[in-house]
C-alpha cells in the first residue's frame, strides 16, 4: 500500500446490489463502476467457473456532489461523492453472505430480471432490505431480451407489478427503472454499450442522502476479505460500522484474541490517514496470517463481547410458513456471523401484557413490514406483521426487557389475534422475546440485528427461509452461563393440578385424592395452598396413608353447605349392594357432584432447585 496521505474528504455512500441469482447484478455493478476493488466482479476462481457471484464484491464510482447535498456536505467538509457498490450473491445457498452484505448499505438496488419478475430470492432480498435499509430503487434488468415491438408495454406491466408488490412496505412508491446492463448476455462482445445506465446513475444521485456518520464510540469494522501483499503486510478490507480509526491505532481481531497496529490504510487505492463510520477501507497490519480471518470483525481493543447465549427481542417474519417452536434450532445471523442456536421463546404473563392493539397508549406499528407477494404465500394467521427492531436504529428494538421482571414460558412464538371489530389476521403480535443458546460463541456488537432462518430448507422450494428478526438485548459471555447467569432469568411455567375431596374428618380438615401419584414425594408440596371448588382456601399438611392421598387444613373452616355436600356424598357411598343402584344413578349425578381441589403453582425453568412457587 502506498504512503498515507489525504486528498480531500469524500462522502462514501454504500449501495447494495441484491436480487435473484442470474438477474444480472454483477453486470450492472460492472457497468456502473469506474474503480474496482480487490474483491469486485467475480474475481473468485469458483465464481468465474460457475458463472455466479459466490461472495461480496465491491466497486465504486465517483460523481460531483448532487445539488441537494452540496450545502449539508460542504458544511461537514465533503467535496465529492463516492458510491460504493456492494454486489451480493443471489444464489439461495449464500443467504448468509447476503444478510452480511445488507447490513452495511445505505440504499438498496433490487435487481429484477424483467423477463421473469419477482422470484424466490428476490422476495427474500426484499425482506432483508426491509430489516436493514431505509431506501430502495428497483432495477428491471435485461430489457434487451424483450421483443422491441413489445418492450415498452412489458416494462410498463412489470413496473406496475413491482409497485403493487411494494405498496404495503416501507418502500411504497419507490422508483422503478429499466436497463440492459449487458446487452446480448455474458458472451456478447464488450463493444455492446449498456442501456439505461446513465439514467440510473442520475437516479442514484437524486436519491442519495447524507447518512448519519458518527465517529464517536469504539471502532468497529466488518471485514469481508483478507489477503497479503509481499513486503507490506496483511490487508483487511471492509466497511467501518462504528467509530473511527487512524494510522498507528491498535485494533483487535476478537475472534482470535490478538491485537495489531494499523500500518497504513487505503480507500480504493487512495491513501488515507483516518476513516470513520460508513467508509469502505483496506487496513494494513503486519505479522498476521490472512488465512486466519476470511470474514469477521475487527474493533477497538476489548470493546466487543463474545457471547455463548443472548436474550433478543423477536418478531416473526410474516412470509415464513412454519411455526417458531421452543427448543428448535435455527440458523442465527448475528453481527456478521451465522451460527446454529437453540431457541426458547417467552413473553409477558397475562396480567402484565401490553394493552390491546386499538388502545391509544399502544405505540403505532412500524411501517417496515413485508407486503403480500405472489412469490410467498403467507400463513393464514399472519397479516402484515409488526416488525419491531426492523429499522437500522437500535432504538427501535424492544426496550422493556428486564431481569427484574417475570416472564411466561412459551411452547412457541405467539401470533397476535385481531382486535375486536378488526379484520381477521390484522392483530399485532404480543411483545415477546427469545433466549438464543449458540452452538459456538459469536462476537457481535451490543443491540445488533438478529435474523433467524431455516437455511437447511430445500433451496428449490418456493418458500421464505427467513423466520424471525430482532435485536440483541443482553448477552452471556461466560462458558458456564447456564449455571451462573440463567437462574437470574425469571421464566416460569404455570402448573395446574386437580383432585377431589374424598371425605371430611372435622370442620377444618378434609382428605383429598387423585392430585398426586402414589410414588410422589408429598413433602415437596407441604405448605402449598389449594382451592376447593366450593370456594374454601386450604393448605396441604402432608400425606395420608400410602396411596397418594393427602390431608388439607382449611384455616377458616368448611362452610355448612360444603359439609352438607360431603356428608351426602359419604352416606350415598356407604349404601352397599347393587340393588336399586341403577335407580339412584341419576340422582347421584345431580345431587353429589364431587368437590374438586385445585393446586396452582409455577416453576422457574432455570431454577436449579426446581422449587414450586405460588403468588
Amino acid at each position: 500500500m502506498s504512503a498515507p496521505g489525504d486528498s480531500g474528504r469524500t462522502l462514501n455512500f454504500n449501495v447494495g446490489v441484491l436480487g435473484h441469482v442470474d438477474s444480472g447484478k454483477t453486470s450492472l455493478a460492472r457497468a456502473l463502476s469506474s474503480t474496482a476493488s480487490t474483491a469486485a466482479f467475480d474475481k473468485n476462481p469458483q465464481s468465474r467457473e460457475r458463472g455466479i457471484t459466490l461472495d461480496l464484491g465491491f466497486s465504486s464510482f465517483s460523481v460531483p456532489l448532487p445539488e441537494h447535498l452540496r450545502g449539508p456536505c460542504q458544511d461537514r467538509g465533503f467535496d465529492s461523492l463516492q458510491v460504493t457498490l456492494v454486489d451480493c450473491p443471489g444464489h439461495a445457498s449464500l443467504i448468509r453472505t447476503i444478510i452480511g452484505g445488507a447490513q452495511i448499505i445505505d440504499l438498496m438496488l433490487l435487481v429484477v430480471d424483467v423477463t421473469r419478475g419477482v422470484q424466490t430470492q428476490t422476495a427474500e432480498c426484499l425482506v432483508i432490505g426491509e430489516l436493514t435499509c431505509p431506501r430502495l430503487l428497483v432495477v428491471l434488468n435485461k430489457i434487451d431480451m424483450l421483443p422491441p415491438a413489445k418492450r415498452q408495454a412489458a416494462i410498463d406491466k412489470m413496473s406496475k407489478r413491482m409497485h403493487k408488490t411494494l405498496e404495503n412496505t416501507r418502500f411504497q412508491g419507490c422508483p422503478v427503472i429499466a436497463v440492459a446492463a449487458r446487452p446480448g448476455g455474458p458472451e456478447a462482445p464488450d463493444s455492446e454499450q449498456p442501456q439505461g445506465v446513465p439514467e440510473l446513475i442520475e437516479l442514484l444521485k437524486a436519491h442519495t442522502y447524507l447518512p448519519h456518520r458518527d465517529a464517536s464510540g469504539p471502532f468497529l469494522m466488518a471485514v469481508d476479505h483478507c489477503f497479503s501483499i509481499r513486503g507490506q503486510g496483511t490487508v483487511m478490507t471492509g466497511t467501518v460500522l462504528q467509530g473511527a480509526v487512524s494510522l498507528n491505532d491498535t485494533i483487535e481481531i476478537p475472534a482470535l484474541k490478538v491485537t495489531r497496529k494499523v500500518k497504513s490504510m487505503q480507500m480504493f487505492r487512495r491513501a488515507v490517514t483516518r476513516v470513520t463510520q460508513g467508509d469502505r477501507v483496506g487496513v494494513c497490519v503486519t505479522q498476521f496470517d490472512p488465512r486466519q480471518l476470511e470474514r469477521g470483525v475487527v474493533c477497538a481493543p476489548s470493546s466487543l463481547p463474545t457471547l455463548h447465549a443472548a436474550v433478543v427481542s423477536v418478531a416473526k417474519i410474516s412470509y415464513y410458513r412454519g411455526t417458531l417452536a421452543t427448543k428448535s434450532k435455527f440458523h442465527i445471523t448475528v453481527g456478521h456471523e451465522t451460527v446454529m442456536a437453540r431457541v426458547t421463546f417467552f413473553g409477558l404473563p397475562p396480567s402484565d401484557s401490553a394493552p390491546p392493539a386499538n388502545d391509544a397508549s399502544t405505540p403505532a406499528p412500524n411501517p417496515a413490514q413485508p407486503a403480500p407477494d405472489p412469490t410467498f404465500t403467507e400463513s393464514s394467521h399472519s397479516g402484515p406483521a409488526q416488525m419491531p427492531g426492523s429499522s437500522p436504529s437500535p432504538d427501535d428494538s424492544h426496550t422493556s426487557f428486564s431481569f427484574q421482571r417475570e416472564y411466561l414460558y412459551q411452547e412457541e412464538y405467539v401470533i397476535g389475534r385481531p382486535a375486536q371489530g378488526a379484520e381477521s389476521g390484522s392483530g399485532r403480535d404480543p411483545e415477546q422475546w427469545a433466549l438464543l443458546e449458540f452452538e459456538k460463541p459469536v462476537t457481535c456488537p451490543r443491540r445488533c440485528l438478529v435474523i433467524g432462518s431455516k437455511l437447511d430448507t430445500d433451496i428449490h422450494a418456493n418458500t421464505c427461509r427467513l423466520a424471525f428478526q430482532g435485536r440483541v438485548l443482553s448477552g452471556f459471555e461466560g462458558r458456564g452461563y447456564a449455571e451462573t447467569d440463567l437462574p437470574s432469568l425469571c421464566i416460569f411455567k404455570s402448573k395446574q393440578r386437580e383432585g377431589q375431596v374424598e371425605r371430611v374428618t372435622d370442620d377444618y380438615t378434609v382428605i383429598g385424592r387423585n392430585l398426586f401419584k402414589k410414588e410422589t414425594n408429598l413433602q415437596l408440596f407441604v405448605g402449598l395452598k389449594v382451592t376447593l371448588s366450593t370456594g374454601e382456601k386450604g393448605v396441604i399438611e402432608g400425606g395420608f396413608g400410602q396411596s397418594g392421598k393427602f390431608k388439607i387444613r382449611v384455616p377458616e373452616g368448611l362452610s355448612a353447605e360444603t359439609k352438607q355436600l360431603l356428608s351426602t356424598s359419604s352416606k350415598k357411598k356407604s349404601k352397599g349392594g347393587a340393588k336399586g343402584e341403577a335407580a339412584r344413578e341419576g340422582e347421584a349425578k345431580t345431587d353429589s357432584q364431587p368437590i374438586t381441589i385445585r393446586l396452582s403453582f409455577k416453576r422457574y425453568i432455570f431454577d436449579p432447585h426446581k422449587k414450586m412457587v405460588q403468588s
